[in-house]
């Protein structure tokens, strides 16, 4: 099988693309972000669109006080 790719093509075509990107105002670069966001949710499915997140009460200050510890007050 013959090798197609022309890295210094593609290493040359990287860096312009990054160097267009980093003089890109804000504004364009949130548009972007947004763009990609969506292609991200559309690809996801609306499946894992639900919020999976783990939730955990926060203890008492003071409820855990470990036996040996130097900050012990009792």
């Amino acid at each position: 099988m013959k090798n197609d790719f022309d890295f210094e093509r593609i290493w040359k075509s990287k860096r312009a693309l990054r160097q267009r990107l980093a003089t890109a105002p804000i504004v364009e670069k949130l548009r972007m972000l947004d763009a990609l966001h969506q292609r991200a949710v559309a690809i996801r499915g609306a499946r894992f669109r639900e919020v999976t997140a783990v939730q955990e009460k926060p203890g008492r200050y003071g409820d855990r006080k470990e036996k040996g510890s130097r900050l012990s007050t009792s």
